[in-house]
């Protein structure tokens, strides 16, 4: 099982399953290379925790935008996503930057879903625009602080890159994660994710392809100076 072997066993690893529908974004590949699908809009209102890079976070935000999904980015870094907005866009507002606290109503729809990725550091506000039918949200915390416990509690999936030991210990607490499985968390590669709901979870491997390579380097856990 290569670098997937220190989580957990294939046998286990098979039987997780996270949520999935008919389409979403692809959030990577499996231990046996096989795609995983993300089905992000729901008719109810649905929030996703990110403990990880920004990295990691920009492409999934582009991968929304290729399914359709208007993206609405609130962070306090406009400059660290800049570039990928005018690239996303292509003389469309497909992803929009808002600065913290000044998300506008962003009139969601089974027609029109959108995406809102929260930017804010590791103790981000409460934000104007919270999740919705047809508008997920996606908190990126790059690393753990007082109040993140929290969040992950509240949220309805997580995501976790690389931390350290100290970060493993409340994350592995609160999702309920196998003890093998936490102490694994420090040794995640750069471009691996566990993504993990209160009964599954599911190592993923984020392969980039040669475009998202181009726009926004190699996989990375940690962040670009800001």
């Amino acid at each position: 099982m290569g670098r997937w072997g220190h989580v957990l066993p294939a046998a286990e690893l098979a039987a997780l399953s996270l949520p999935v529908g008919d389409d979403g974004i692809i959030i990577g590949q499996d231990s046996k290379g096989r795609p995983a699908v993300l089905g992000i809009h729901h008719p109810v209102p649905y929030d996703m925790v990110l403990v990880g890079g920004v990295w990691t976070a920009q492409v999934l935000a582009l991968r929304a935008v290729a399914t359709g999904a208007r993206v609405a980015v609130e962070t306090g870094r406009a400059q660290v996503w800049a570039r990928l907005a005018q690239a996303a866009n292509g003389g469309l507002e497909c992803m929009t930057l808002h600065e913290v606290g000044q998300v506008p109503p962003l009139g969601a729809t089974l027609g029109s879903p959108v995406l809102v990725v929260r930017d804010c550091g590791i103790r981000p506000p409460r934000g104007r625009v919270a999740s919705a039918p047809w508008q997920p949200v996606l908190t990126l915390l790059p690393y753990l602080s007082p109040t993140a416990p929290r969040l992950l509690e509240r949220a309805a999936l997580v995501g976790v890159q690389r931390v350290s030991p100290d970060e493993a210990l409340p994350i592995g607490r609160v999702m309920g994660l196998p003890e093998v499985q936490t102490q694994a968390l420090p040794a995640l590669a750069e471009d691996v994710t566990l993504w993990c709901t209160r009964g599954s979870r599911r190592l993923v491997r984020l392969v980039p392809t040669d475009s998202e390579t181009g726009l926004l380097g190699n996989p990375s856990r940690l962040d670009p100076p800001a």
